[in-house]
């Protein structure tokens, strides 16, 4: 028989040439039901709305991703944020593709927040930000006492003057997705394109955009970013699993990656002695890297299910860290390299995320309890305080301490940027 030579495309996997036509058509025969058992999607509840899902959301992400859930308000920012970013869906499918997430992908069972009192007030101020499904990723307090957000799914960034609410907004090339914040000497606004594998520089008297493109395509992802003391800028490249370097002098880029496969490079801080430290998401690990060599010291966690995510120092350059996995705030002594760890309040599901070192205390969100919490733990006592963010918060991905030493945050899947504004402190 004759030999057939064309590639076969089968649900996207494409079939090496197969030796005859008989052989192909059982070939076809027998992976089509496997096709289409596979098939992304095929799964889902049939419905009105199910094959535009697929076809919309299965396009850009992998679809099990929905199943994850959300409440009907989550779904309604949820699509605002994928129609701000180009998704392909018309005005006249928004309802019907709405009305099917909600009624087959509803919230999961998230774990109860446990509020805790204490002698500690605080007052927890919020603003929506202006565009509706930004997704405001990561907080900066500036030093003129306004708050940044990354806008990631519009592609902005934005500025926030407490005092009135007022807020002006920054856009960004398409599809840069910003990501981290930090603020230079001169009020410049930098930023990571987590989209764009770029880092970026916004001047917000002009209004004008400067972008540093990373000179390796794997490190498609820069993360979170900070200043040392000598004004270089360190980002984390996590799924590019990369720590790099950027001198703004001359736009210099180093990158290295650390000696851990798929360790995913994540939060990143700098010490009072300018020593840069950064924890391993994909690795129960918190490491440094020397300013100079760009050598890389690992520090392994005594729990091998240990995620960190993000870190804080302590006056006493004690590393504070927020496991993710586990559910756990952690101390690690950078001398001894000792670890202790506190169980979070609202437990091993509680998701500890965002966490800022400020006024004598820890202080960090549990993004997956509902609502998420403001948490603060006493290192002196070892006692904690929580409260509830109004509005559930969902997520506080990151936090950042303004000029007053108040903690500030912005809260992903409700649109909002807030301040926890500390009031009398006791023990």
């Amino acid at each position: 028989m004759a030999k057939i030579m064309a590639k076969i495309s089968i649900a996207g996997e494409w079939l090496q040439p197969l030796a005859t036509a008989g052989a192909t058509l059982l070939a076809l025969a027998l992976l089509s039901s496997t096709a289409l058992a596979q098939q992304p999607g095929a799964s889902f509840p049939d419905g009105p709305g199910k094959n535009t899902v697929i076809d919309i959301c299965g396009s850009c992400h992998d679809l099990n991703r929905l199943t994850a859930g959300y409440t009907p308000d989550g779904w309604h920012t949820v699509i605002r944020m994928m129609q701000n970013f180009g998704a392909p869906i018309r005005s006249e499918e928004i309802a019907e593709i709405t009305d099917y997430l909600i009624r087959n992908f509803p919230e999961r069972p998230r774990p109860p927040a446990v509020l805790i009192a204490g002698d500690t007030q605080v007052n927890i101020r919020e603003w929506p930000v202006a565009t509706e499904g930004s997704r405001p990723h990561d907080p900066l307090a500036a030093h003129d006492g306004s708050l940044w957000y990354s806008g990631q799914l519009a592609n902005l960034l934005g500025r926030l003057d407490p005092a009135t609410g007022e807020i002006r907004e920054y856009k960004l090339n398409p599809q840069t997705g910003p990501h981290g914040l930090k603020e230079d000497r001169d009020g410049n606004i930098w930023f990571t394109g987590n989209f764009a594998g770029l880092i970026g520089r916004l001047d917000p008297k002009t209004g004008d955009v400067k972008e540093y493109r990373l000179p390796d395509a794997a490190a498609r992802d820069p993360h979170t970013l900070v200043f040392d003391h000598d004004g270089f800028i360190w980002f984390t490249v996590q799924a590019g699993n990369k720590v790099g370097r950027l001198d703004p002098g001359t736009g210099e880029i180093k990158l290295v990656a650390p000696p851990t496969a798929n360790a995913r490079p994540y939060g990143i801080v700098v010490n009072a002695k300018n020593v840069v430290w950064f924890v391993e998401f994909g690795a129960p690990r918190i490491a440094t890297i020397d300013s100079r060599t760009m050598e890389i010291r690992e520090y392994l966690l005594p729990d091998p299910a240990a995620r960190p995510r993000r870190l804080a120092i302590g006056p006493d350059d004690a590393i504070w860290y927020a496991d993710f996995a586990r559910g756990f705030l952690g101390r690690l002594d950078p001398a001894t390299g000792a670890v202790k760890e506190w169980a979070s309040p609202s437990g091993p599901k509680s998701q500890p995320y965002g966490i800022v070192f400020t006024r004598g205390a820890v202080w960090y969100s549990e993004s997956a309890a509902k609502p998420n919490t403001i948490v603060r733990f006493d290192p002196a006592t070892e006692k904690f305080q929580t409260w509830a963010i109004p509005g559930g918060g969902d997520i506080v991905r990151n936090l950042d301490v303004d000029r007053n030493g108040n903690p500030v945050m912005a809260n992903s899947l409700v649109n909002k940027v807030g301040v926890v504004e500390i009031g009398r402190i006791g023990h």
